[in-house]
């Protein structure tokens, strides 16, 4: 079964050439939390950040100042950041592929809910055999599988209700040396044997305690923000980490119709919670920004914008490179 609590597995780290996005950790890592942060304020213009900056903003969430230096220098290594001197300072922006990522990704979280109910009654299944001694193999090809939605039905069968299944060989392609096959079928319900429901592939009673986790959780701040009472710090910290906690669903849920999930299923509404908070804070938390960023250089205020929910399921176009400082002599871009 796919159980909501293996996030190490379920969200591995995310290769896309020339970049290595970072693991979605449980509990929010800093890298995760920085690539967050970027993406949510400066993914259209690829505005550059004091480095500075970005450090105070992220010991607001808790990360400390070490720890924050730490991840982005680590997320320059993987090409997912690139760099720029500026006199004594160092600013850094998304480069363009991780943008382009992120994006991506990004429409690919909000849109999962309503992508569900298209569901055609089929299902994708992947068979796949790998040689017993490879352990590291064998768990980067069921890591990736996770992380395109399929779930294990039986030893060597994982199964998914998503169409594209020439996309999912593609990405397993470059992972797995054993024999593999990929098609796509109906159940067909049989009588006198035990019959396994492809549903039954996830822990769906724990993805459902985990929704009602979501929405207990951030309910109680929806009043406040109604009413503006929710400081610019506070607006920051709530809004990257309710995009950090809501994107896992992606991975954990079957999205499958909200008629063949169990009664008080809350895919919905966590989705009307999380967009009223992400969009609720959009305003305060880019007000706290541009105000940290202003405390850290004497440069004009940086060219940022939070997105809606409704803009990342529009599809975000990243800029492909805004007129201001280059990035020095082998940084990327």
């Amino acid at each position: 079964m796919a159980r909501p609590f293996d996030l190490d597995e379920i969200l591995p780290d995310v290769i896309v050439d020339p970049v290595r996005l970072p693991r979605r950790q449980a509990g929010g890592s800093p890298q995760g939390l920085a690539v967050t942060l970027l993406a949510d304020y400066t993914l259209r213009t690829r505005a550059w950040l004091p480095s500075a900056a970005i450090v105070a903003l992220l010991t607001e969430s808790g990360v400390t100042g070490g720890a924050a230096r730490t991840a982005i220098s680590r997320l320059a290594r993987r090409g997912v950041i690139g760099s720029s001197r500026r006199g004594r300072s160092t600013f850094y922006r998304l480069t363009e592929p991780a943008a382009v990522a992120l994006a991506v990704g990004g429409r690919s979280v909000v849109r999962f809910a309503a992508q569900a109910e298209s569901w055609d009654g089929t299902w994708t299944l992947i068979a796949f055999s790998v040689p017993t001694e490879g352990d590291a193999e064998r768990r980067a090809l069921r890591a990736q599988l996770r992380w395109l939605g399929y779930a294990p039905l039986y030893d060597g069968l994982w199964v998914s209700p998503h169409g594209q299944p020439e996309r999912a060989a593609a990405a397993l392609t470059g992972i797995s040396r054993g024999a593999m096959t990929v098609f796509r079928a109906r159940g067909v319900p049989l009588a006198g044997v035990a019959d396994r429901d492809p549903l039954d592939a996830w822990d769906v009673a724990a993805i459902g305690e985990h929704y009602r986790s979501f929405v207990d959780q951030w309910t109680p701040l929806l009043p406040r923000i109604g009413s503006g009472a929710v400081s610019g710090t506070e607006a920051l910290r709530a809004r990257t980490e309710v995009m950090e906690t809501y994107r896992r669903f992606v991975a954990l849920d079957p999205r499958l119709p909200m008629r063949l999930m169990p009664a008080g299923w809350l895919r919905e509404h966590a989705r009307e919670v999380f967009a009223t908070v992400y969009d609720g804070l959009a305003g305060p938390a880019l007000r706290h920004v541009l105000a940290t960023v202003a405390r850290f250089t004497a440069e004009p205020a940086p060219d940022i914008s939070p997105h809606t929910v409704a803009d990342l399921f529009a599809g975000v176009s990243p800029g492909a490179c805004p007129a201001d400082a280059p990035a020095p002599a082998g940084q990327p871009r």
